[in-house]
Formats: structure tokens, C-alpha cells, sequence
């Protein structure tokens, strides 16, 4: 692909100076590992290729990498106040119920008291009810498995929020 077709919003992507980019690629996941990586394969000719970079960063993340991306989610149902970007995220959870609120809320804790860490899911697209049912059924996982899917789901939030960044003007 030449340049003259990489999409307007990939090309001001691999035009920010450095530390721009870095911040940006910060606000999509924490892990500073996953950051560098992707902004030392700038610059991409497609937006495929920043979501490949993405996956392949993920996949070599060590225990203490995930747990610093980890520690940038807030739990499901607290939103961190005046991020718009977790508010969207959890949107499924925004008209559930007092009841339902509670229950995750118990349940959020719960998992963390089991692993060490909140409950991560990709959330976009989710009722409060499917988000429920989700941490319901991980939280018997043996802590090996629970961990890959972390990985899995922290991959999956990762390009949305890379294709949030990268859209199109």
C-alpha cells in the first residue's frame, strides 16, 4: 500500500511527534511494553498492520506487563468518573438496575479477591446482564486460564480503542 492510501487518521497516527503518539497509544492500553512496541513499528501503511503489531504486543506480554494494562480498566459498572472512554465502554452496564449494579459490584470483588486483579471484558456491545453472566462463569477458572483470557479480552478492547484512534476524519 502506498502512502498516498493510508487512511487520514492512520497517517496523522504515524505523523504525531513520538511522545504524542506514545500518550495516545497509552490512553488505549496501559502497558507501557505494548506502547513501545507498537509506536518502534511506526510507521503503518494500514490499519491491519497496527492491529497485527497490536496482537503480536499482546502476545508477549509478561504477567507484570498484563497486570500494568490491567490496572488502567476500571471494574465493570465503575466507570472511572469523566473518562468517556470507559463510560462508553460499560455503556451496557449505565441502564441497569439497582439490583444488578449491586450484584456485579459484589461479584467484581469477589473475582478480584480470587485473582488478584478486576474482572476484564470487552464490554462494547454487552448488556449489564451478558457482562453478569461472564463473571459468573470465570470465576471458577484455575488462574492459568483465567489469565489467557484476560489476554484475550484485553486484545479484543485494545482495537476498538485503535480503531478509535486511528478512524478516519
Amino acid at each position: 500500500m502506498t502512502s498516498t492510501s493510508t487512511p487520514p487518521g492512520l497517517t496523522r497516527f504515524n505523523t504525531l511527534e513520538e511522545h504524542a503518539a506514545y500518550t495516545a497509544l497509552r490512553e488505549a492500553c496501559a502497558s507501557t511494553a505494548w506502547a513501545k512496541r507498537l509506536l518502534a513499528a511506526r510507521p503503518y501503511a494500514a490499519a491491519e498492520d497496527l492491529y497485527a503489531a497490536s496482537d503480536a504486543a499482546m502476545a508477549e506480554l509478561t504477567a507484570g506487563d498484563l497486570d500494568e494494562a490491567m490496572a488502567g480498566h476500571p471494574p465493570i459498572g465503575r466507570p472511572k468518573p469523566g473518562d468517556p472512554t470507559s463510560a462508553r465502554e460499560q455503556s451496557g452496564m449505565a441502564g441497569a438496575s439497582d439490583a444488578l449494579k449491586a450484584e456485579m459490584l459484589e461479584l467484581n470483588l469477589a473475582y478480584q479477591e480470587r485473582f488478584g486483579h478486576v474482572f476484564l471484558i470487552c464490554a462494547t456491545g454487552r448488556t449489564g446482564e451478558q457482562m453478569r453472566d461472564a463473571v459468573r462463569e470465570r470465576i471458577g477458572n484455575p488462574p492459568e486460564r483465567e489469565r489467557e483470557i484476560v489476554r484475550t479480552e484485553l486484545g479484543k478492547i485494545n482495537r476498538i480503542r485503535l480503531a478509535r484512534l486511528v478512524e478516519d476524519d
